[in-house]
């Protein structure tokens, strides 16, 4: 969890985390270091009134907040994953090595630290059975260091960046920001360690040109060069560097990035400047998540998209399978995916456009079928697998409530939303909305439709990525949000706990659900 003062906290709706409730059979796994306060702040979520309430009607929030806080990047959310995972009991596996895996085992393993793959076998699972996937992604659009860094203006020090994704980059202006991301160390025994690092405090800025310098920037609207003004200020030059002779400054060759931020990173790391081989840095505001609103029905944050669907995938897997008996009548694999670089394409060796997680099936169906002959197992198994790609979704603007289709308008707090496009942008068809929705129907949680404008373009996801990678069938749906790709993001508390209790029924029931419409 992002260290964040007393003082910070009291001035934060995030700081009552500690009174939300959490699931009993979970709470070792999922909570993390709390925060002890002399007051008695009102519990945030719409629970029963009993003291004892089930793990049914507990709400995740608490534990979205505290993740959002920790992962602070792309590493961070699957390092802060792979951790609940583990103390949950999940096995940790190695893609280098052999796999002995067994009926009722729970497994995961990570790529490049950006991407996660975990998976549930069900005691019943015969060879040929179908995968049951929730597939994420890890990344949000953000700001990151050049590789070299180091620019000085004007006897100011400034951080050279690229942009990553499509972001509202005029949102960035005038914001706390700072450094996370990996760091390379060189060990003393001559190894090296991958290292993750967060510089907690604010330690960047980019200013917005004052209006008696721009005085039509309120008709004529914010159009910053992305090259020229979105160029973070680090620190101002000292004065005895600012005197130096070029040819001697710290902007020569050899420092690619400035030796004050290599120092703010050594000393983060305990580590000799020297030692730090390379670095991986995003560019970070520093404010907390937290909740908002008049009646704390917002959840303000960053990286919504798409670590709220990311963190309810994770958690409905783990809950749906952290108590003894939760899979012994399971005949499928209940499998949660969580992809880096979606933002940009995914085409990567941790995006959704690899082969990681159709590989992975490969081989739990190869280690699982031990002296079974049948060269079709994995056929079979996709053809009975089901995919539900989860990423945030646009709900309507009431400001510009004609940008969206009059009949298709997703409204926060109303449930997950699925999303529909005859070009498949999206991959869902009439068959796997009605099974989706089916889940949710059985449970009573709500569902909504959406369609984008014919007037308009629409985006996509890893749904048709992954759905046409082997041919699998696909839903895509989202949790509703506004802000999309923001600095900071807006969506509706109670559809994190719809969400993760649609999640968590999709692992437990589909199977049931599945196998009494026949479509071929």
């Amino acid at each position: 969890m992002a260290a964040i003062s007393r003082v910070q906290l009291l001035h934060h709706p995030s700081s009552v985390f500690s009174r939300l409730p959490h699931s009993p059979s979970s709470s070792f796994a999922f909570s993390l270091r709390r925060r002890k306060f002399s007051s008695s702040p009102p519990l945030l979520c719409s629970l029963s009134s009993s003291s004892s309430s089930s793990s049914t009607n507990a709400s995740i929030v608490g534990d979205l907040l505290d993740y959002l806080n920790e992962s602070w990047t792309q590493f961070h959310a699957t390092a802060e994953a792979k951790r609940q995972l583990i103390a949950a009991g999940f096995h940790l596996l190695n893609e280098n090595d052999e796999w002995d895996l067994k009926p009722g085992g729970r497994y995961f393993f990570t790529r490049n630290m950006s991407c996660l793959v975990a998976f549930a076998i069900g005691e019943k699972y015969i060879v040929g059975n179908g995968f049951h996937v929730i597939a994420a992604h890890t990344d949000s659009p953000c700001l990151k260091l050049k590789p070299k860094s180091a620019s000085s203006k004007s006897n100011y020090l400034m951080l050279n960046v690229q942009t990553y994704g499509g972001g509202l980059w005029h949102t960035w202006f005038d914001r706390d920001l700072s450094v996370a991301g990996r760091v390379i160390v060189r060990a003393s025994d001559g190894s090296f360690l991958h290292k993750l690092v967060k510089v907690k405090r604010p330690l960047l800025r980019v200013p917005t040109l004052a209006i008696h310098l721009n005085r039509t920037v309120n008709t004529d609207g914010f159009k910053p060069n992305l090259e020229t003004h979105l160029v973070p200020l680090l620190a101002t030059k000292p004065e005895e560097e600012a005197a130096e002779p070029k040819e001697k400054s710290s902007l020569s060759s050899k420092a690619v990035h400035h030796p004050l931020l290599m120092q703010i990173l050594s000393d983060e790391l305990c580590c000799d400047v020297d030692d730090i081989v390379n670095i991986e840095l995003n560019i970070c505001d520093t404010q907390p998540s937290c909740l908002g609103g008049a009646n704390n029905e917002f959840i303000f944050s960053g990286r919504l998209d798409n670590l709220a669907s990311s963190y309810c995938a994770l958690r409905a897997l783990v809950d749906s399978c952290g108590s003894p008996g939760d899979l012994s009548s399971e005949h499928a694999i209940r499998m949660v995916a969580l992809f880096d670089n979606e933002e940009v394409g995914s085409d990567s060796f941790q995006g959704a456009g690899a082969p990681t997680m159709f590989q992975a099936m490969r081989r739990i169906v190869g280690s699982l079928a031990n002296s079974y002959g049948g060269g079709s197992a994995f056929d079979r198994a996709i053809r009975q697998s089901f995919l539900v790609s989860a990423d945030m979704a646009h709900g309507v603007h009431p400001n510009f409530m004609d940008k969206h289709e009059e009949h298709h308008r997703p409204e926060m707090r109303k449930g997950l939303v699925i999303k529909h496009n005859a070009n498949q942008r999206y991959a869902t068809s009439g068959v796997t909305a009605f099974l989706f929705k089916e889940v949710g129907k059985i449970h009573n949680l709500p569902t909504q439709d959406f369609v984008v404008r014919n007037d308009m373009g629409c985006g996509s996801t890893i749904g048709p990525i992954l759905a046409s990678g082997v041919g699998i069938r696909t839903v895509d749906c989202g949790i509703a949000q506004l802000s999309m790709h923001s600095v900071r993001e807006v969506c509706g508390k109670d559809d994190i706990d719809i969400a993760y209790k649609h999640f968590k029924a999709f692992y437990q029931i589909f199977s049931s659900i599945d196998r009494k419409l026949i479509v071929d």
